[in-house]
């Protein structure tokens, strides 16, 4: 079989077809990228089965079939052909020749027949989300998601979706995220998408209006397909935390204030932190003005920032990396900081009334 494409187009498709690749497996064709071709269609597949994705771009070419390249390798080679066009060819000894401009290189295939089926799109539900709003729900809350494998479930968002309401949660056990979305759809959906799988449909999605992201639900799986990608992604198994059990719905101290100045002034903070010396930045918010100080045997800081703020003095402590990756989520210019005490989670929400995400940051405890 042989066929010829456009050099950028296929080590555009290589790459992103190559995050659903496994890094080192003993299944060798897991470490690889299925091509298909079918007349002036080349069909790209990443799986390690977990996660797959799946591409098509156009070709040139009267053949039909199959094989199986490792992904590496191929999308190095590519990269370096000094030309605008490849002309690919499969020998029936899975002998592989890439010619580009005066470069040939002749390496090994693997068979096709023992690169593993994806998921089958069958007895799917389906629901239709903006791509541009999905990118923007991952992208505000993946960071809340767990590292670590003490609770599987949590390394995965929750999709929750009922009344008409679209919530994308996270949360660690030490900060959660809600992002929240109006959802033309009258039934209710439950399910959990590993935080992975949703950057990586994150980085593929687009920001402009119109372009709409189809999400097809089964039982044990679901499928993305948007803008010529479909992504193919497991459901996790388990039960997610009843999240909105441990959001406040009161607060004894208001706090309005500047995300930038405090960006700002956290990032001079992680200057003197450590993950051997994670020390708390201290929080004291009294007579319009917050003070940030942090002590560690590097050093110490104290800055002072204007906010408006209601309710009694609050002294406080936060982890400076919890608070930082929550801010720069949030993404507002001001945000909307609620306490009820010291040892009680910070609630974050918009400054200016808005729903479209709420933020908990569990404190840490002061010395005295």
């Amino acid at each position: 079989m042989r066929f010829i494409c456009d050099k950028g187009t296929l080590y555009e498709a290589i790459t992103n077809v190559s995050k659903a690749v496994a890094e080192k497996s003993t299944i060798a064709c897991l470490e690889g990228i299925k091509a298909d071709i079918k007349g002036n269609v080349l069909t790209l597949t990443g799986y390690d089965l977990e996660m797959g994705i799946e591409t098509q771009i156009e070709a040139r070419s009267d053949d039909v079939g199959s094989f199986v390249l490792n992904s590496k390798l191929f999308a190095d080679i590519i990269k370096r052909m000094g030309c605008d066009t490849v002309d690919i060819e499969v020998y029936d000894n899975l002998q592989v020749k890439i010619l580009g401009g005066n470069t040939e290189y002749h390496i090994a295939a693997i068979s096709a027949s023992e690169y593993p089926e994806l998921p089958s799109a069958s007895e799917c539900e389906s629901i239709s989300v903006q791509q541009s709003v999905l990118k923007s729900m991952i992208n505000m809350t993946c960071f809340a998601a767990a590292q670590t494998d003490m609770k599987p479930i949590l390394k995965g968002e929750l999709f929750d979706i009922k009344d008409g309401v679209f919530n994308l949660v996270a949360l660690d056990g030490h900060k959660l995220a809600v992002r929240t979305e109006p959802m033309k759809t009258d039934k209710e959906y439950k399910f959990v998408v590993p935080a992975k799988t949703l950057m990586e449909i994150a980085k593929l999605l687009k920001d402009e209006d119109g372009n709409v992201c189809e999400i097809k639900i089964a039982r044990k799986h679901i499928i993305f397909e948007f803008s010529g990608y479909t992504v193919y992604s497991r459901i996790l198994e388990g039960e997610f935390h009843p999240y909105k059990k441990a959001i406040p719905t009161e607060s004894a101290i208001t706090v309005v204030a500047d995300t930038k100045k405090l960006i700002e002034s956290l990032d001079r903070a992680m200057l003197l932190i450590n993950e051997r010396m994670n020390s708390p930045v201290k929080f004291l918010f009294e007579n319009g003005k917050i003070d940030i100080s942090c002590s560690t045997s590097v050093g110490n800081i104290n800055d002072t920032i204007d906010a408006d703020i209601t309710g009694p003095m609050l002294k406080i402590g936060f982890n400076c990396r919890y608070m930082l990756d929550t801010l720069k989520a949030a993404g507002d210019e001001k945000v909307k900081m609620l306490f009820n005490g010291s040892q009680l989670p910070l609630k974050l929400v918009p400054a200016n009334g808005g729903e479209e995400y709420t933020y908990l940051v569990l404190p840490m405890r002061l010395q005295g």
